[in-house]
Protein backbone atom coordinates (compact mmCIF):
# COMPACT_ATOMS: atom_id res chain seq x y z
CA UNK A 1 0.00 0.00 0.00
CA UNK A 2 1.32 3.64 -1.26
CA UNK A 3 0.17 6.62 0.38
CA UNK A 4 0.47 10.47 -1.40
CA UNK A 5 -0.74 13.29 1.45
CA UNK A 6 -1.05 16.37 0.63
CA UNK A 7 -1.51 19.09 2.84
CA UNK A 8 -1.77 23.04 3.79
CA UNK A 9 -1.52 24.42 7.15
CA UNK A 10 -1.07 27.86 8.94
CA UNK A 11 0.99 28.73 12.12
CA UNK A 12 -0.50 31.16 14.02
CA UNK A 13 2.01 32.17 16.85
CA UNK A 14 4.11 29.87 18.24
CA UNK A 15 1.69 27.65 20.12
CA UNK A 16 -1.33 27.13 17.43
CA UNK A 17 -0.98 25.52 14.11
CA UNK A 18 -4.44 24.21 11.53
CA UNK A 19 -4.22 22.20 8.66
CA UNK A 20 -6.17 20.52 5.76
CA UNK A 21 -5.42 17.74 3.63
CA UNK A 22 -6.66 14.79 1.68
CA UNK A 23 -4.93 11.61 1.05
CA UNK A 24 -4.61 9.20 -2.34
CA UNK A 25 -4.30 5.82 -1.79
CA UNK A 26 -2.55 3.26 -4.11
CA UNK A 27 -3.57 -0.76 -2.81
CA UNK A 28 -2.24 -4.27 -4.49
CA UNK A 29 -3.05 -6.71 -2.59
CA UNK A 30 -2.17 -10.69 -2.76
CA UNK A 31 -3.68 -12.59 -0.17
CA UNK A 32 -4.73 -16.25 0.44
CA UNK A 33 -7.69 -17.51 2.27
CA UNK A 34 -7.91 -19.98 5.13
CA UNK A 35 -9.74 -22.23 1.85
CA UNK A 36 -6.18 -22.06 0.03
CA UNK A 37 -8.13 -19.63 -2.37
CA UNK A 38 -5.87 -16.47 -3.59
CA UNK A 39 -7.02 -13.09 -4.58
CA UNK A 40 -5.71 -9.76 -5.59
CA UNK A 41 -7.17 -6.55 -4.77
CA UNK A 42 -5.67 -3.40 -6.51
CA UNK A 43 -7.26 0.06 -6.80
CA UNK A 44 -6.52 4.15 -5.83
CA UNK A 45 -8.69 5.64 -4.40
CA UNK A 46 -9.20 9.12 -2.11
CA UNK A 47 -9.15 9.00 1.19
CA UNK A 48 -11.08 11.02 4.15
CA UNK A 49 -10.79 15.17 3.60
CA UNK A 50 -9.37 15.89 7.12
CA UNK A 51 -8.78 18.58 9.23
CA UNK A 52 -6.88 19.24 12.48
CA UNK A 53 -5.81 21.54 14.99
CA UNK A 54 -2.91 21.59 17.47
CA UNK A 55 -1.93 23.54 20.69
CA UNK A 56 2.18 23.00 21.79
CA UNK A 57 3.44 24.35 24.98
CA UNK A 58 7.03 23.73 24.90
CA UNK A 59 8.94 23.91 28.41
CA UNK A 60 12.22 23.33 30.18
CA UNK A 61 10.26 20.89 32.38
CA UNK A 62 8.28 19.00 30.30
CA UNK A 63 6.80 19.75 26.43
CA UNK A 64 3.51 19.12 25.62
CA UNK A 65 1.03 18.70 22.98
CA UNK A 66 -3.10 18.55 22.34
CA UNK A 67 -4.21 17.40 18.29
CA UNK A 68 -7.80 17.46 17.42
CA UNK A 69 -8.24 15.68 13.86
CA UNK A 70 -11.66 15.42 12.66
CA UNK A 71 -12.05 13.27 8.92
CA UNK A 72 -15.19 13.71 6.81
CA UNK A 73 -16.26 10.05 5.30
CA UNK A 74 -14.95 10.79 1.72
CA UNK A 75 -13.29 7.87 0.79
CA UNK A 76 -14.55 4.54 -1.11
CA UNK A 77 -16.17 2.37 1.80
CA UNK A 78 -15.96 -0.12 -0.93
CA UNK A 79 -12.44 -0.45 -0.80
CA UNK A 80 -11.75 -0.05 3.35
CA UNK A 81 -10.42 3.19 2.63
CA UNK A 82 -13.64 5.00 4.42
CA UNK A 83 -15.64 3.42 7.07
CA UNK A 84 -18.20 5.81 5.94
CA UNK A 85 -18.61 7.56 9.09
CA UNK A 86 -17.55 10.89 10.20
CA UNK A 87 -14.65 10.01 12.33
CA UNK A 88 -12.26 11.94 15.36
CA UNK A 89 -9.17 11.48 16.69
CA UNK A 90 -7.46 13.40 19.85
CA UNK A 91 -3.97 12.88 20.78
CA UNK A 92 -1.92 14.31 23.61
CA UNK A 93 1.71 14.28 23.69
CA UNK A 94 4.23 14.54 26.22
CA UNK A 95 8.01 14.56 26.55
CA UNK A 96 11.28 15.59 27.88
CA UNK A 97 15.04 16.17 26.49
CA UNK A 98 17.29 14.56 28.65
CA UNK A 99 20.67 15.61 26.88
CA UNK A 100 20.10 13.18 23.09
CA UNK A 101 17.37 11.39 24.25
CA UNK A 102 13.71 12.12 24.48
CA UNK A 103 10.97 9.97 26.29
CA UNK A 104 7.86 10.48 24.92
CA UNK A 105 4.11 9.28 26.00
CA UNK A 106 0.78 9.71 24.05
CA UNK A 107 -2.51 8.82 25.21
CA UNK A 108 -5.32 9.32 22.45
CA UNK A 109 -9.28 9.54 22.47
CA UNK A 110 -10.85 8.52 18.92
CA UNK A 111 -13.98 6.50 17.48
CA UNK A 112 -11.53 5.23 14.34
CA UNK A 113 -8.03 3.52 14.64
CA UNK A 114 -6.13 6.71 13.51
CA UNK A 115 -4.05 5.95 10.00
CA UNK A 116 -1.27 7.74 11.39
CA UNK A 117 -0.51 5.70 14.75
CA UNK A 118 2.68 3.76 14.52
CA UNK A 119 1.37 1.63 11.24
CA UNK A 120 -1.18 1.82 8.91
CA UNK A 121 -3.41 -1.13 9.10
CA UNK A 122 -5.17 -3.02 6.34
CA UNK A 123 -8.31 -2.04 7.48
CA UNK A 124 -10.50 0.85 8.50
CA UNK A 125 -11.99 0.19 11.84
CA UNK A 126 -15.33 2.33 13.62
CA UNK A 127 -15.80 2.38 17.06
CA UNK A 128 -14.62 3.91 20.54
CA UNK A 129 -11.24 3.27 21.47
CA UNK A 130 -8.29 4.60 23.55
CA UNK A 131 -4.37 4.64 21.96
CA UNK A 132 -1.30 4.97 23.46
CA UNK A 133 2.34 4.60 23.55
CA UNK A 134 5.31 5.44 25.02
CA UNK A 135 9.11 4.78 23.95
CA UNK A 136 12.00 7.48 23.41
CA UNK A 137 14.15 9.24 20.72
CA UNK A 138 17.94 9.27 20.28
CA UNK A 139 19.16 12.24 18.30
CA UNK A 140 22.52 10.75 17.05
CA UNK A 141 23.49 13.45 14.86
CA UNK A 142 21.16 17.09 14.04
CA UNK A 143 19.88 15.19 10.98
CA UNK A 144 19.45 11.80 11.76
CA UNK A 145 17.50 10.45 15.01
CA UNK A 146 16.01 6.94 16.25
CA UNK A 147 13.23 6.23 18.06
CA UNK A 148 11.77 2.82 19.66
CA UNK A 149 7.95 2.61 21.37
CA UNK A 150 5.68 0.13 22.48
CA UNK A 151 2.03 1.03 21.84
CA UNK A 152 -1.68 -0.52 22.46
CA UNK A 153 -5.26 -0.12 21.22
CA UNK A 154 -7.91 -0.65 23.56
CA UNK A 155 -11.41 -0.51 22.13
CA UNK A 156 -14.73 -0.75 23.96
CA UNK A 157 -18.48 -1.60 22.83
CA UNK A 158 -18.79 -2.93 19.27
CA UNK A 159 -16.57 -2.39 16.41
CA UNK A 160 -16.27 -3.00 12.28
CA UNK A 161 -13.58 -2.94 10.19
CA UNK A 162 -13.61 -2.38 6.88
CA UNK A 163 -10.67 -4.82 4.68
CA UNK A 164 -8.08 -2.93 2.53
CA UNK A 165 -7.19 -6.53 1.31
CA UNK A 166 -10.54 -8.27 0.55
CA UNK A 167 -12.89 -5.94 -2.12
CA UNK A 168 -16.64 -5.87 -1.56
CA UNK A 169 -17.76 -9.31 -2.35
CA UNK A 170 -14.18 -11.41 -1.73
CA UNK A 171 -14.38 -14.48 0.09
CA UNK A 172 -13.56 -14.48 3.95
CA UNK A 173 -11.26 -16.81 6.07
CA UNK A 174 -14.33 -18.03 8.15
CA UNK A 175 -13.46 -15.98 10.82
CA UNK A 176 -9.70 -16.21 11.43
CA UNK A 177 -7.05 -13.96 11.32
CA UNK A 178 -7.12 -10.59 11.43
CA UNK A 179 -9.96 -8.09 10.33
CA UNK A 180 -8.16 -7.57 7.10
CA UNK A 181 -8.42 -11.44 6.32
CA UNK A 182 -12.12 -12.21 8.01
CA UNK A 183 -14.27 -10.30 5.04
CA UNK A 184 -14.42 -7.07 3.25
CA UNK A 185 -16.60 -5.84 5.93
CA UNK A 186 -16.73 -7.06 9.33
CA UNK A 187 -18.49 -6.62 13.11
CA UNK A 188 -17.82 -7.60 16.53
CA UNK A 189 -17.20 -6.67 20.10
CA UNK A 190 -14.15 -4.86 21.36
CA UNK A 191 -11.58 -7.62 20.52
CA UNK A 192 -11.95 -7.18 16.64
CA UNK A 193 -10.11 -3.90 16.90
CA UNK A 194 -7.25 -4.66 19.70
CA UNK A 195 -4.21 -3.96 18.74
CA UNK A 196 -0.74 -3.75 20.80
CA UNK A 197 2.85 -4.71 19.89
CA UNK A 198 6.08 -2.26 19.25
CA UNK A 199 7.71 -0.17 16.90
CA UNK A 200 10.98 1.28 15.42
CA UNK A 201 12.34 4.06 13.04
CA UNK A 202 14.53 6.44 12.05
CA UNK A 203 13.93 9.46 10.76
CA UNK A 204 16.78 11.39 7.92
CA UNK A 205 16.65 14.96 8.09
CA UNK A 206 19.18 15.91 5.22
CA UNK A 207 17.82 19.53 4.63
CA UNK A 208 14.85 21.62 6.00
CA UNK A 209 12.59 20.55 3.00
CA UNK A 210 13.45 16.85 2.76
CA UNK A 211 12.73 13.99 5.45
CA UNK A 212 12.85 10.47 5.19
CA UNK A 213 11.78 8.12 7.64
CA UNK A 214 12.17 4.44 7.55
CA UNK A 215 10.32 2.35 10.05
CA UNK A 216 9.48 -1.29 11.15
CA UNK A 217 6.28 -2.03 13.78
CA UNK A 218 5.11 -5.84 14.90
CA UNK A 219 1.86 -6.90 15.95
CA UNK A 220 1.44 -8.92 18.17
CA UNK A 221 -2.24 -9.18 18.77
CA UNK A 222 -2.42 -10.13 14.69
CA UNK A 223 1.07 -11.52 14.34
CA UNK A 224 1.92 -8.75 11.78
CA UNK A 225 5.22 -7.20 10.96
CA UNK A 226 5.20 -3.93 8.43
CA UNK A 227 7.99 -2.04 6.95
CA UNK A 228 7.48 1.41 6.19
CA UNK A 229 9.36 4.16 3.94
CA UNK A 230 8.27 7.44 3.47
CA UNK A 231 9.59 10.84 2.04
CA UNK A 232 7.71 14.45 3.09
CA UNK A 233 8.59 17.38 1.14
CA UNK A 234 7.72 21.08 2.47
CA UNK A 235 6.73 23.49 0.25
CA UNK A 236 7.29 26.47 1.97
CA UNK A 237 11.06 26.09 2.79
CA UNK A 238 11.57 24.86 -0.94
CA UNK A 239 9.93 28.25 -2.18
CA UNK A 240 11.51 30.38 0.66
CA UNK A 241 15.03 28.89 -0.17
CA UNK A 242 14.92 27.30 -3.85
CA UNK A 243 18.69 25.80 -3.08
CA UNK A 244 17.47 23.17 -0.82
Amino acid sequence: MTLLDSSVGYLYGHHLFVDAGVPVYFVRANTTTASGASTTNSFTDLGDIYGQVRLSFPSPVLNFKTQFTGRAPTGSTSDGISTGHATYDWTNRIDRDFGDWTPFLEVGLANSIPDTFVYRRPFASYGELGHFQAGAAYHVVSWLSVAASAFDVAPWGSQTTDSRVLGNGSGASAGHGPPSLQGHQTTGGSSLAADNGFSAGLDLSPTKAIDFTVGYSRSTHYDLNTISFGIAVNMRAILRHPGL
